[in-house]
């Protein structure tokens, strides 16, 4: 089997592209996969941590147009939304180019972490394809309207230190420090209050897409005012030691 592979170890689920031979282009078994895989990380209430990888030279070459009759640009869009709404943060690897479809998968995780030499662009408008509504959302509100437009309109291919420059990438290191990077990022991340590190993911999101429930929000943050962690951070810092959260 080539769909995407998920593996769970603690509070870190890893997702891993497995097309190298195809630049990891995703067709219709791949965003099942995807889905199902997204399905069990928000079920495992361990997971507090979701990276998403991909093997070979490439991250992944977007949604394989030839498959459009079998499930269409929808269905990607589908996965593409259930990946920003995900429980857990998101951190996805960029050890290679980044196209079409696959620019919106990535800015749909919390952090994006790149090297040099990688590279992206969106061809919608060379194909002929009309990019849904929350995709172009995703691009406004993390890399502004002016980025929007010109990745969008021209279909420019740009570089790792424009994509940095923009905001689609949260870090830039060397190749040969990126997984280090990403570990240091994911210990610092699991090591956060449950309650507040997804509550506040969550709301996030929802304002940046101009959806936030207040209602909703502050019943989080009732949540973590009652909460056990809460009182467990403010004795840790009081004595000086780190705090042993437990999502209570």
């Amino acid at each position: 089997m080539t769909t995407p592979q998920l593996h769970i170890a603690g509070a870190v689920a890893t997702v891993t592209l497995r097309r190298p031979q195809e630049a990891n282009r995703l067709g219709p078994d791949d965003l099942a996969a995807l889905a199902r895989h997204i399905a069990t990380v928000n079920a495992t209430e361990p997971v507090l941590v979701l990276q998403l990888r991909a093997s070979g030279k490439y991250f992944c070459s977007g949604f394989d147009i030839t498959a459009l009759g079998a499930a269409g640009a929808m269905d990607f869009a589908g996965v593409v939304d259930a990946l920003e709404e995900a429980r857990p943060v998101t951190i996805a690897l960029l050890q290679g180019g980044v196209y079409g479809g696959a620019t919106d998968l990535a800015l749909a995780c919390d952090f994006r972490l790149g090297v040099p030499g990688i590279d992206m662009f969106m061809p919608a408008a060379r194909l002929g394809l009309h990019f849904y509504a929350r995709g172009l959302e995703r691009y406004v509100s993390r890399l502004g309207l002016d980025a929007a437009k010109r990745l969008f309109l021209t279909g420019e291919r740009i570089t790792a230190d424009e994509m940095k420059a923009i905001g689609f990438l949260t870090q830039l290191v060397p190749a040969d420090e990126l997984d280090d990077a990403v570990a240091r990022l994911t210990a610092t991340l699991a090591g956060m209050a449950p309650i507040a590190l997804l509550g506040m993911k969550k709301h996030l999101n929802r304002i940046a897409r101009g959806s936030l429930n207040l209602a909703e929000l502050d019943a989080d943050v009732a949540r973590s005012a009652a909460s056990a962690d809460l009182q467990e951070g403010r004795a840790a810092f009081a004595e000086k030691r780190a705090p042993a959260f437990s999502g209570r």
